[in-house]
């Protein structure tokens, strides 16, 4: 998807086809791409990134990079085993001492609920650990030519009904109040529809029986 598709898919929404244009195509290409920027916060997963993720030796608290909006997956230690996510109560109640365990290959993997862009591991990492994951990317700011990374084809009408939606909030002399909301309201739907299969909250529990907490 390459964002100048949308500037001209959006102008002609906005009727906006006669120079001297009400938006400059810098105008409408920033509303495109804070209209990615809504929809990764609404929808992490659709801007999921599969990597490697280097540990930080000595601790159980670890980050996801800094261009990360929220941590997805933990699939297993690279070039080792896997990792099971558990939640910190099971932990606790089964182990409550697991946070002063020596440093040792990673086993379990706990959500951190206050903050999305950090997760717990057990036991402690050791020196050169890496761990292959999976996080929600923030997105760039792209120019119009380049093809937007990670996002399928098929949420190029959500990116669309963003950008016009943010167009026509702003525009004092010919906002249409019904129009925005109309805009606003299937960009939300169309990323709330879709959400079902796979959302999670920072504050939502894994829900593993202990038995699966190491």
């Amino acid at each position: 998807m390459k964002l100048s598709s949308v500037i001209t898919e959006a102008r002609r929404l906005l009727q906006d086809n006669t120079v001297p244009y009400r938006y400059s195509d810098a105008v409408l290409l920033g509303f495109a791409n804070q209209a990615l920027k809504r929809m990764a916060v609404l929808r992490p997963d659709l801007f999921a990134y599969l990597t490697t993720i280097p540990t930080v030796a000595g601790t159980n608290i670890q980050s996801i990079p800094s261009d990360g909006i929220r941590i997805m997956e933990i699939f297993q230690v690279n070039g080792g085993q896997a990792v099971t996510e558990a939640s910190r109560e099971s932990l606790d109640e089964t182990y409550p001492g697991w946070m002063n365990v020596d440093a040792g290959e990673c086993v379990n993997w706990m959500r951190h609920t206050r903050n999305q862009t950090k997760f717990f591991i057990y036991p402690k990492a050791p020196v050169g650990q890496t761990l292959v994951a999976e996080y929600a990317q923030a997105p760039r700011d792209y120019t119009a030519d380049e093809d937007v990374a990670l996002l399928s084809d098929a949420y190029f009408p959500v990116v669309l009904d963003g950008a016009v939606y943010l167009a026509e909030t702003i525009d004092n002399e010919h906002v249409n109040s019904n129009r925005a909301q109309l805009f606003q309201q299937t960009f939300t739907q169309a990323l709330g529809v879709s959400a079902q299969a796979r959302t999670l909250t920072d504050t939502e529990e894994s829900g593993l029986p202990k038995e699966q907490v190491i």
